[in-house]
């Protein structure tokens, strides 16, 4: 019988054990998987302002009427989407990842006339999983990989949306003739590029 006691008690002990073990691995791949959920904190590019001059040209060249829906990527400090919203009175929405341009962002908006302030939107989230679906104009001030990633997002506008960036190309996309063109501000030439949906991608070339 004192056998038969101890096999019952380390059947016990090993059962418990796994029974620990499974639910100890079950809670690492719960935390995992929030982590994963919740891992994208981290903006993408330090953030520099767009001089004002530049953010101008951006909205000029985009021809951004009352009609439209702009789309700033990164709003920063929320310049682009006020700008928009007071100079053409049409519905501007910033997005960024960094909870402080999310503040800046809602401090630019907030010196902003109410009626203007009820045009403008300012969220919190990743550019890169963001539905573009609603935006006639989106206006972009990141890194070139960072353009062309959003890529498959942007070939979903509507037809004849138009896509502005400061600085930076979108390789494998062909932009408007003309374009780059260049603003000028303190002895430095700002490069901005346009685009019209559909986009024009270039043909890969084979390697020989």
């Amino acid at each position: 019988m004192r056998y038969l006691n101890w096999f019952g008690r380390a059947a016990l002990v090993v059962a418990l054990t796994v029974a620990v073990a499974a639910l100890a691995s079950a809670e690492d791949k719960k935390d995992k998987d929030k982590d994963k959920k919740e891992e994208k904190t981290e903006p993408d590019v330090v953030f520099v302002p767009t001089p004002q001059e530049v953010v101008d040209k951006m909205l000029e060249v985009a021809k951004v009427t009352k009609d439209d829906v702009v789309y700033d990527l990164g709003c920063g400090d929320g310049r682009i989407v006020c700008t928009a919203a007071r100079k053409y009175k049409c519905k501007a929405f910033g997005f960024d990842i960094d909870p402080e341009r999310i503040k800046d962002s809602e401090a630019t908006k907030a010196k902003e006339e109410k009626d203007v302030q009820k045009l403008i939107t300012i969220q919190k989230k990743d550019v890169f999983t963001l539905d573009l679906s609603e935006a006639t104009v989106v206006t972009l001030y990141l890194l070139p990989d960072l353009n062309v990633k959003l890529i498959p997002q942007l070939k979903k506008l509507k037809k004849g949306a138009r896509i502005v960036s400061h600085a930076f190309d979108m390789k494998g996309v062909t932009p408007e003739k003309g374009y780059p063109i260049q603003v000028k501000k303190d002895g430095l030439e700002h490069d901005v590029y346009l685009w019209t949906v559909p986009l024009k991608i270039e043909e890969k070339k084979e390697k020989d």
